[in-house]
């Protein structure tokens, strides 16, 4: 119950940031759908169970002005199953933003929402949080993530990895 309330809690505090403005300009210049691919190595829990996981990252982003940028997240990680367990999955659905230092170059930002879980029999999923730093310019962003589920159940999913995007611009 207490992670309900901390995500509504957390989805009421940046509404303010997803808001519609009356002159909203859709562009190739300020939105844009983000696809990719990410690996990385299962940690705390998760790598007791799991020694990879491959995953693929979507997302749909805004800015609000050149260094600003919100969106939605989504995706699927997969966690391959080692010693006999067998494979299990995040589908995160989370909102997300970030922070831009310059048009090319280093940005970090987060994502925040809901981790569903696939394969697990114990729990359903959780609060989802994938803080990021990396490398962007006008095609392509390059990171490095650490992702947390605090799954129900006091299981924390756990990793940490690298990811590539590339911005689908819109005409």
């Amino acid at each position: 119950m207490k992670k309900v309330i901390l995500i509504i809690g957390i989805t009421l505090g940046l509404n303010p940031l997803f808001a519609q403005e009356d002159d909203l300009d859709i562009s190739s210049d300020n939105a844009w759908l983000k696809a990719g691919v990410t690996a990385g190595v299962p940690v705390s829990d998760a790598g007791d169970f799991s020694s990879f996981t491959l995953g693929v990252d979507l997302r749909g982003q805004y800015l609000f002005n050149p260094n600003l940028g919100v969106g939605i997240a989504s995706g699927y990680s997969n966690y391959f199953g080692e010693d006999e367990n067998d494979d299990f999955g995040i589908i995160p659905l989370a909102g997300f933003i970030r922070y831009y230092f310059t048009p090319n170059g280093l940005f970090f930002g987060s994502d925040i929402g809901y981790g569903f879980l696939t394969g697990a029999d114990d729990t359903e999923g959780g609060l989802y949080v994938n803080p990021q730093i990396g490398y962007h310019n006008r095609d392509w962003n390059i990171y490095a993530y650490y992702q947390n589920t605090f799954a129900e159940n006091d299981i924390d999913i756990q990793s940490i990895g690298i990811g590539a995007t590339y911005n689908i611009r819109f005409k």
